[in-house]
């Protein structure tokens, strides 16, 4: 098994040199908060991430959770783990100051959650969920509700939970089946829900599960469903887990992967109903939901580049280790001498570097939007799905590669290898699929403002196309042709597609996922450039990264622009071909017969 090592020092370069992190935060008026800080912060958090949590992850996989008389076992050790990582102050980072948090810039946030989900993603999906339900119920939530649920939520005292899928309502959510029934204050809430990550553990005193429901009456489809708040105990007087809610986890789901994450089957009020509360307005829980998901979208992205990040240690670990093959004098040689070998090594770490730059950049631009930057809000609804989609269907490759490095022992499940090949495998299913995620990054991100924010990146990429033909480095004046031919091949497929795809679903359908995918390896491609513009200035002067690293992040750059960018053209021409005979066969022809 690998250890873990949290990658410092490129997270402090990204939040320092390519997010402007104490730019940021002056923007946001938090005068105590700047860079230095914040890699103080993520020292601190690799500590408990490579110490307690990575150790842990092979136990998780092995072992899992457990389930008896509707009461889930989380897996030994990680209880304890999770009593320090509330303890050490971690759950309460970016939530805000006026219920317990810290009240810290998101893309700290997001440094910071790389380093749980490399570690142990299991583990990590805990916390990341009731991230998730605090950002609902502060948008959402009542007074009431937020004075009695944000307090230990932010704390991490109690865990949240997403309950939105039904036996026969997937990513279809207007076909939500469950009931929620008026009674007095509260309401009757009955019905079951799957794919409950964490639904039920023992980890903490109360369990609030955010839940998905229909009013009597209420209008059909997405427009009659919504949201409750749901405590698997009720609260007293005081506001304390009292008596147990007519709620349980009636089974686990047997999974490929993330065996330590409880993925529960739900049941609400098999006896008198369980009791809950309503967030928000009636029948507006759907849109009430994509506050939560939204955030979730974002964190599963970074999943993505966090399981990559564990495979390619593991990776460059094994490779060093493993001698196979030797020099003419007969000197054995370690397989990282391989070209082959090295070529995937690069082809994962550049991938790992593309994705945290935009990772960070996504977060960085939702604190900006906060601040009241609309053209930084633009930016993130156009990020959302390309982080979500395009970084999880990376790490596909990514995790692949590291069983490659590895070779036959990377088939055999002793070497951890084939773990975190299971456990990515998820990413682009979760929090809607990969199509969803394109078809959202066409209609709702594209046509819907006309290609605006669309256009704006484009902008920023040829203003970076600009820097790079001026200066003065061939290794720099090298990466504007490709970058170019990528740039330009996409501008050809962003106006065809809002040329031909607003009146047309089948066709929109049809080129979705190329465009998602030619805009994740454009944008990457992009930051890197950037990183590499910013190395360079860096390498004459004195910095805290040394020359070695500075260097690295421009043979990076260089390299992605050789092996990846050339996708850019590969899937914008395929886009422009507008797909029209390419999902035309009828089942038999499918079929063969």
């Amino acid at each position: 098994m690998s250890t873990y090592t949290p990658p410092l020092k490129d997270a402090s370069f990204v939040l320092d040199q390519l997010i402007g992190l104490n730019q940021l935060c002056e923007k946001l008026q938090l005068e105590d908060i700047n860079t230095e800080l914040a890699t103080v912060i993520i020292e601190e958090a690799g500590k408990l991430a490579s110490d307690i949590l990575a150790p842990l992850n092979s136990v998780g996989d092995e072992k899992g959770s457990s389930v008896s008389a509707g009461k889930v076992q989380e897996t030994a050790g990680f209880a304890d783990a999770y009593q320090q990582f509330v303890e050490n102050g971690w759950a309460t980072l970016t939530g805000p100051e006026e219920f317990g948090g810290q009240n810290l810039p998101n893309v700290i946030g997001t440094a910071v959650n790389e380093l749980w989900h490399s570690s142990n993603m299991s583990f990590a999906l805990c916390p990341m969920l009731s991230q998730g339900a605090v950002e609902a119920l502060i948008a959402h939530g009542s007074e009431i509700l937020k004075a009695h649920y944000l307090p230990p939520l932010i704390s991490g005292e109690w865990t949240g939970t997403m309950n939105l899928t039904e036996p026969n309502a997937g990513s279809d959510l207007a076909a939500v089946a469950a009931k929620a029934e008026p009674e007095g204050d509260h309401y009757k809430i009955s019905g079951q829900k799957i794919f409950i990550t964490w639904g039920d553990h023992q980890m903490t005193s109360n369990i609030v599960h955010l839940v998905l429901a229909r009013l009597p009456n209420a209008p059909a489809g997405v427009k009659g469903i919504s949201l409750f708040i749901v405590p698997k105990y009720c609260l007293d007087e005081q506001g304390q887990p009292a008596e147990l809610n007519d709620v349980s986890c009636i089974s686990l789901e047997h999974k490929m992967g993330i065996h330590g994450s409880p993925t529960c089957v739900m049941s609400f009020g098999d006896n008198d109903g369980a009791i809950g509360y309503l967030v928000g307005e009636e029948n507006k829980g759907l849109s009430y939901m994509f506050t939560m998901m939204n955030h979730a979208r974002q964190a599963v992205g970074l999943q993505g580049l966090s399981i990559s990040e564990r495979a390619y240690q593991q990776a460059l670990q094994y490779s060093q280790e493993r001698f196979q093959g030797s020099r003419r004098d007969g000197q054995k040689i370690a397989i990282i001498d391989h070209p082959d070998v090295r070529r995937m090594l690069m082809a994962m770490k550049a991938g790992n570097e593309a994705m945290r730059a935009l990772a960070y950049s996504a977060a960085a631009d939702i604190d900006h939007a906060h601040s009241g930057d609309e053209a930084a809000k633009a930016r993130v609804e156009l990020y959302t799905p390309i982080v979500k989609g395009w970084m999880t269907e990376l790490a596909q490759e990514l995790t692949s590669l590291n069983i490659q490095v590895h070779g036959g022992m990377g088939f055999i499940e002793e070497t951890g290898a084939a773990q975190h090949y299971r456990d990515a495998r998820i990413l682009p299913i979760y929090e809607g699929t990969t199509g969803i995620q394109a078809l959202d990054l066409i209609g709702r991100k594209t046509l819907f403002d006309k290609g605006m924010a669309l256009k704006a990146l484009h902008a920023d990429i040829n203003e970076t196309l600009n820097q790079l033909t001026a200066s003065d480095n061939k290794q720099l004046q090298a990466l504007q042709h490709p970058l170019k031919v990528a740039l330009e091949s996409a501008v050809s497929a962003g106006d065809w597609i809002l040329e031909n795809t607003a009146n047309d679903p089948q066709t929109m359908g049809n080129v979705s996922f190329d465009n998602l995918m030619m805009m994740g390896y454009l944008t990457g491609g992009w930051l890197l450039a950037r990183s590499a513009l910013l190395a360079n200035k860096l390498i004459t002067q004195e910095n805290p990264y040394g020359d070695p690293f500075l260097q690295g992040k421009i043979a990076t750059a260089s390299f992605y622009a050789e092996h990846y960018l050339p996708r850019v053209k590969q899937h914008a021409d395929t886009v422009l071909t507008g797909l029209s005979n390419t999902f035309a066969l009828d089942i038999e022809q499918m079929q063969g017969v």
